[in-house]
């Protein structure tokens, strides 16, 4: 049985856990809405026709804020049809999922569902198919009190106080050749930094995202960040980071490693944007909004959108069914978000319902948590006042898209208020139980609060909406401290959470 050596202590002191971390996303893609957030039909429907189930469970998983209208979604939106009376709003071709879109859910239904889940919005503007006016309109009709033309339409629309929206994404994926209306990097910056300065007259106080890379493949990474921000950094706060993971042809190793690509990608765009604030020679720091991350099969048939004359309204898209293999590749994406939380200020998961997401409906029907819920919700609720850099001795194994991985990965975080730590830890270990040997004496007095480990024999186990706690997170009797010294044997293939106390 491996054994590994974990330190913590309060001197490795990371930054603050940001609650932001832990936001999602969604988008008008698939059943995300419709059927999904949005069930007017179903029997917990409120009188937005909003699923009061999928508002509880998103309440549970602790999500803290939420992207919205997309995606790739928005690069073709026109955010104002989807206001007013309902009965009036056009049906639109979605060409990005080639569906059609409805326009029952627009910016007044979903700040009142953001109201209703006590989240915060993040909004996109479209720079794909529009520009610099299209989102000075949108933040007029969101922010500003009244007196102009689309503030009081939507005080008419029936919400008479501003929604002071703070996170505005400056489009999406604008480097990627799906993306309609999409630019060379150049073209995106000039773009995007017209449209931050015309923002800012409006309200100077905006919190700016602009679109980085959409993954560390993409033949323009890194310079891709360079010009970009070039153009934008006076005008923007963060700059936008996408990545998704998949085991491919059997191997589970690289899978069970997929953070240390996350790792290098957050790094990377960390030093680009550092280089050009050198060149810039000025003292603001850009950070970066992670804000879509997720497994994601995107070679499987659910995953390939309709074609031809067939236009769908919700079709199912992109519905992966999670298994514990894949919830315990979540939890070390958070594992990897929490320790770069000096420069990771926003992050969202990608999605919420249905679309490769934690939380699954049927039409009409009953609800259930996929296995990925649960190492979300842990480390939301748990992750509290400062994150803690832990030091790892782990023997490594070798991966085949990756390099050499340390078999255990994990990240602490305390809160200096209560003294409370929390300790989230996965093994990447195929076959072995991993004995962690926690070295705690730097905080003097801990004791196991609760001690869990979410593992299967199988961990190809899926979650269903007959049987979504097979799989909850088990309490883990091994975990003990003796003499400051934290003892847990965490099984193969595993996400696991200790809870440390005075």
């Amino acid at each position: 049985m491996p054994t590994v050596t974990l330190t913590i202590d309060p001197a490795f002191r990371v930054g603050p856990v940001r609650r932001r971390t832990f936001g999602a996303f969604v988008e008008h893609l698939g059943r995300c809405v419709y059927t999904g957030i949005h069930d007017p039909e179903h029997p917990s429907a409120d009188a937005d026709g909003f699923r009061r189930d999928v508002i509880e469970l998103t309440r549970e998983l602790g999500v803290s804020s939420v992207r919205y209208p997309g995606g790739n979604f928005v690069s073709g939106y026109r955010w104002e049809d989807g206001v007013g009376p309902r009965d009036q709003r056009p049906r639109r071709l979605d060409l990005a999922w080639h569906s059609t879109e409805p326009n029952l859910v627009g910016v007044d239904e979903f700040m009142r569902w953001t109201r209703a889940s006590g989240t915060e919005p993040m909004m996109a503007v479209n720079l794909g198919t529009r520009g610099v006016q299209e989102a000075l309109d949108l933040l007029e009709y969101c922010n500003v009190r009244g007196g102009t033309a689309l503030s009081d339409q939507r005080r008419a629309n029936g919400a008479p106080d501003p929604y002071g929206i703070r996170m505005w994404c400056l489009g999406n994926e604008m480097d990627g050749p799906w993306q309609i209306g999409h630019k060379t990097a150049h073209e995106y910056g000039r773009l995007a930094a017209e449209t931050a300065r015309a923002m800012r007259m409006i309200q100077p106080d905006l919190e700016l995202v602009a679109c980085g890379s959409s993954g560390v493949p993409i033949p323009t990474f890194g310079q891709w960040e360079q010009t970009v921000l070039s153009e934008t950094y006076e005008y923007v706060d963060m700059v936008s980071a996408h990545a998704y993971y998949a085991e491919e042809d059997g191997d589970l190793g690289s899978f069970l490693a997929s953070a240390v690509d996350m790792d290098h990608f957050i790094d990377s765009v960390s030093a680009v944007a550092d280089g050009v604030r050198a060149h810039k020679k000025v003292a603001k720091r850009i950070h970066i909004s992670f804000d879509e991350w997720n497994v994601w099969y995107q070679k499987r048939a659910e995953s390939v959108p309709p074609s031809g004359d067939d236009w769908p309204v919700a079709p199912v898209l992109l519905e992966d069914r999670y298994n514990v293999a894949d919830a315990v590749v979540v939890g070390n994406m958070l594992i990897s978000l929490l320790r770069h939380t000096d420069r990771v200020h926003s992050a969202s998961l990608a999605q919420l319902v249905n679309v490769i997401a934690p939380i699954m409906t049927e039409p009409g029907g009953r609800i259930w948590r996929q296995t990925t819920f649960h190492p979300f919700a842990q480390a939301s609720r748990y992750a509290t006042g400062e994150v803690l850099q832990v030091a790892v001795e782990a023997p490594t194994y070798e991966t085949a898209k990756h390099g050499d991985a340390p078999l255990v990965d994990a990240v602490a975080t305390r809160d200096p208020e209560t003294g409370a730590v929390a300790l989230f830890a996965v093994n990447r270990s195929q076959t072995e139980t991993v004995t962690l040997e926690v070295d705690t004496r730097s905080i003097p007095g801990l004791r196991v609060v609760e001690a869990t480990t979410l593992s299967n024999p199988d961990h190809t186990w899926s979650a269903t909406a007959d049987d979504d706690t097979s799989v909850l997170p088990r309490a883990n009797d091994s975990a003990a401290i003796d003499g400051g010294r934290l003892t847990v044997q965490v099984p193969p293939v595993s996400w696991n959470m200790v809870r440390l106390g005075a």
